[in-house]
């Protein structure tokens, strides 16, 4: 929850928001390169307005149904800071959903495991491309800096993996 925290009050301290302009904004502009389940936002904006972080208001605008709007409080500004300040220093260890299975992969015939590892090769070749279209794409937008560098980071770590599993294929 700390990491789904930090990133709905970043988001809320940005403006205030509704909940769809907080999913447009993940699935957006986030999703490319993070690594929270963001699924439902409803129940986590709650936890947050009852942790004192966040208010929200009723809000109307013409003939659209009425939305809350959810604004960060100073106790909210405060947790943001300490989440952020803290997550610069946390250090664990990357997760790829793939560790689990090499753990076990003595289980599998050689010709599947090979089969499936090319398989996610061609999966990953294909997130590359698209981190690297999104990539020219927020360039052209004129994105900042910070947000280019983590994609490239994200870029990094996807063609990384896939020269791991073309070695470990050359192994089997």
């Amino acid at each position: 929850m700390i990491e789904q925290e930090l990133l709905l009050l970043g988001l809320i301290k940005e403006a205030p928001k509704h909940g769809y302009e907080i999913k447009k904004d993940l699935k957006e502009i986030l999703s490319p390169f993070i690594g929270v389940e963001t699924e439902s936002i409803y129940y986590p904006l709650r936890i947050l307005e009852k942790k004192g972080f966040l208010t929200k208001k009723s809000a109307k605008a013409g003939k659209r149904p009425q939305r809350f709007v959810y604004e960060i409080t100073e106790k909210g500004q405060k947790r943001f800071l300490d989440l952020l300040n803290k997550s610069f220093l946390d250090f664990k260890r990357p997760h790829f959903s793939l560790d689990l299975s090499l753990y076990f992969l003595r289980y599998v015939k050689s010709e599947v495991a090979i089969r499936r590892l090319k398989a996610r090769i061609q999966i990953l070749g294909k997130l590359a491309a698209s981190l690297e279209q999104t990539a020219v794409a927020l360039e052209k937008k004129k994105t900042s800096a910070v947000i280019s560098s983590i994609l490239k980071h994200n870029l990094n770590m996807v063609v990384a993996e896939a020269n791991f599993l073309s070695e470990l294929i050359k192994s089997l």
